[in-house]
């Protein structure tokens, strides 16, 4: 059984394609001989900048000669209909075989497919390969049709066994597969032949190539950390930077350098990403002082001075480079001191949002008066929450945050902390953006959690007030990340908010900011406050709106008329995102729905211990033989319900009992009903399911001992309103219906 080697020797390939082109070159070459037929052992691809490759090991010689049956048409078809059977199958008239079966009798052929040498498979699944490669990007050159990347040199294609190594005749656009590569472009010598892969690995290295991307990776980390230990600093970890550069190199060679002292004094961040961004250098830093110090570079070759030309060079465009940033940094301070973050905030008027939510600006003033909101909800003071919102982003003005869109809010910390604001106050800055991702740290500081729910809460009610939801898989304002982000900070900071109340004031808020009038700030603000604390029903917002009857403006009549498809739709939507959330953490989809359909589903965190103890619960044999006996009551008496025309739901008395496990059901459920009922009022939800299941044995002897339909009509609706109660009894924990089984 052969091995195969394929190499694809092209001018380079950017670093961010050659990961997963060496995955698609592999999917589709073994993906296509195994379709003709071919099977192999083990397959493995490589990509450097100047190369893709690919082998595989234990290749099948040929494919196997297949042998089918195929029907034809019935006896008796058109004379046109056989002949095309005929030229499909391959066969001639006297090959026919007529078979009677009960729909007729038809015409069968028995095709047969000779096997095919390997090599033959192999040039033509290449060839389909390399011309239909799904590039990102590719070109044209020359006179050829043929497209790739950059331009395609030449093309190894060898099938290696104990004879030898034969190389697959293969001619795509003029370019003629052989047995011969080329090693680094500078330091490698000319043109040399391979012989299997190991051969071709091994003299690759000897050219300065190191073929795999993950040694490459290794070698210039260790070489880094190396450099940098000795000299009593460390590298900052960077796995994107490193995976890019391993795809910049054939052979690394590290280079350390210092950064001038004139540049010592600007914020790590700004010199790491500064220096990453635009010279994919490694950052080093002092790990007594927090200070970045030096940098790494990675050149693609060995010189003579050990490349102190190279470091020279790099170190001089570099200073060019941090200048600039130093200028930046020195003008926000300048304006930060000065005029203070609010200059910067008042610019945002100018910068639109979106053209059906205003400025940059008028969502920081909702965001603001949002936050003042929530801060006694989340333990905050609303003054301080309420600025930590007004001046967050304020750095998006800033020169600094132009330059580099990534430090937006990190510079807002630092310019917070310039211009003199309160520590929590400065901290909101950096942190309101988090969570961003499912592995981002949550914000923690009441203050910074304030500012971050009424960022994400106002963006997500506010793409909802102009009907611009997530759509399939398409959501371009990041919603469902910052509904994820609400839940992330609701759960991690142990928050009891009523969400659809926040929902409501703030849907409202879009809708008066949009048609309301300035004179009526007051008494709208008033409104919102009590609408994020009662609900659009409560009664404090209705007296509000008694108050001005007569004179009211329009917008009131919104609130009167306030109909909750719009706000429950996007509790909806968080509820959706819960279950995702949830579902990673191992609870049950069916567990969520039946603690989604108690009251009080906006309270995430009542929802998630609810969710946590059914889970418990039905994960024991107790608790899923619990269910099983309601859902076997719930049953019967819905029958019984729909059959009577009348709800058995109160009357059950222990006098009629007539079976001792009747009785003994009776005394359970009191006693369940002693213990659940304080504890659903304390919130000890898992006291609750304990007593719960519970009722599993009682339940189960009564079905065993007692017919439901009896022939006394008392007795028989004793025993329905006695279902009841276990279905009262268990409903005010969850709604089990919802359970599966």
């Amino acid at each position: 059984m052969p091995d195969l080697l394929i190499e694809l020797f092209s001018e380079e390939i950017p670093a961010r394609m050659q990961g997963k082109a060496g995955d698609d070159l592999k999917k589709l070459v073994t993906d296509g001989l195994v379709e003709a037929g071919l099977t192999y052992a083990g397959a493995a691809a490589f990509s450097t900048p100047r190369r893709l490759a690919l082998t595989l090991d234990g290749l099948t010689a040929e494919s196997p000669t297949l042998t089918e049956e195929r029907r034809g048409p019935k006896v008796g078809a058109p004379e046109k209909a056989l002949e095309g059977f005929m030229r499909g199958a391959g066969v001639t008239r006297d090959q026919l075989e007529e078979r009677t079966e009960k729909k007729g009798s038809f015409y069968y052929a028995k095709v047969t497919t000779p096997g095919r040498k390997a090599e033959v498979i192999v040039a033509e699944v290449l060839e389909k390969t390399i011309r239909n490669f799904p590039w990102p990007k590719s070109m044209r050159w020359g006179s050829g049709s043929l497209r790739w990347v950059r331009p395609l040199h030449s093309i190894v294609c060898l099938l290696v066994d104990e004879a030898g190594a034969e190389v697959v005749d293969l001619d795509i656009d003029g370019i003629r597969s052989g047995n011969t590569t080329r090693g680094h472009r500078f330091m490698g010598p000319d043109a040399f032949e391979v012989t299997s892969f190991e051969d071709y690995e091994a003299k690759l290295k000897r050219a300065k190539v190191i073929l795999n991307a993950g040694e490459r990776a290794d070698a210039i980390w260790q070489e880094a950390t190396s450099q940098a230990f000795a000299q009593g600093l460390e590298v900052v970890e960077d796995a994107g930077l490193l995976r890019e550069v391993a795809g910049l190199v054939e052979w690394p060679v590290v280079l350390m350098g210092t950064i001038d002292d004139d540049f010592l004094g600007l914020p790590p961040e700004v010199l790491q990403t500064s220096m990453k961004e635009h010279q994919k250098f490694f950052s080093v830093k002092n790990p007594k002082t927090g200070r970045i110090e030096k940098f790494v570079t990675v050149a693609n070759i060995e010189t003579a001075d050990n490349g102190a030309t190279i470091l020279a060079g790099n170190q001089k465009v570099l200073a060019a480079r941090l200048s600039d940033a130093k200028f930046f940094w020195e003008n926000d301070l300048r304006v930060a001191k000065g005029a203070g973050l609010t200059a910067w905030t008042d610019r945002l008027s100018n910068v639109t949002f979106h053209n059906k939510l205003g400025s940059q600006k008028d969502r920081i003033d909702r965001i603001a008066a949002l936050s003042r909101e929530i801060a006694p909800m989340v333990g905050a003071e609303a003054g301080a929450a309420a600025l930590a919102a007004e001046v967050a982003k304020a750095d998006l003005s800033s020169e600094m945050v132009y330059e580099f869109p990534e430090l937006q809010g990190l510079m807002g910390r630092y310019y917070a902390e310039a211009a003199g604001l309160p520590a929590d106050v400065a901290a909101a800055c950096e942190a309101h953006y988090s969570p961003l991702g499912p592995s981002d740290d949550v914000p923690t500081a009441p203050t910074s959690v304030s500012v971050a729910l009424a960022d994400k809460l106002d963006t997500l009610t506010g793409f909802w007030a102009i009907d611009e939801k997530p759509t399939g898989s398409k959501d371009p304002f990041a919603l469902r990340r910052a509904a994820l982000g609400v839940i992330r900070l609701v759960l991690t900071n142990d928050l009891r908010l009523h969400l659809d109340r926040l929902i409501d004031a703030q849907l409202l808020r879009h809708q008066i900011d949009t048609n309301g009038d300035e004179k009526q700030v007051a008494l709208r603000d008033e409104l919102l406050e009590e609408i994020a604390r009662h609900g659009v029903f409560g009664s404090a917002v209705r007296a509000i709106v008694d108050q001005i009857e007569g004179d009211a403006p329009e917008w009131v009549a919104k609130v009167t008329e306030h109909s909750r498809d719009l706000s429950d739709d996007l509790l909806s939507f968080f509820h959706d995102r819960l279950k995702v959330f949830l579902r990673d953490q191992g609870i049950r989809h069916d567990v969520i729905d039946a603690c989604l359909a108690m009251p009080n589903a906006d309270d995430l965190t009542l929802l998630v211990k609810r969710a946590e103890a059914l889970q418990a619960m039905v994960g024991h044999e107790d608790g899923t033989n619990l269910v099983q006996g309601f859902k076997r009551a719930n049953n019967i008496l819905s029958q019984a319900e729909a059959a009577d025309g009348v709800e058995y739901s109160y009357g059950a008395d222990v006098k009629f009992a007539e079976e001792e496990a009747e009785k003994a059901l009776f005394s359970a459920l009191d006693a369940a009903d002693e213990v659940i009922k304080p504890a659903m009022e304390g919130e000890d939800f898992a006291k609750a399911m304990e007593a719960m299941a519970a009722l599993r044995a009682p339940i189960d002897a009564f079905f065993e001992a007692v017919q439901v339909n009896s022939d006394n009509s008392i007795v028989r609706r004793n025993r329905l309103n006695l279902l009841s109660r276990i279905r009262e009894t268990c409903s005010q924990v969850a709604d089990l219906t919802k359970l599966d089984g």
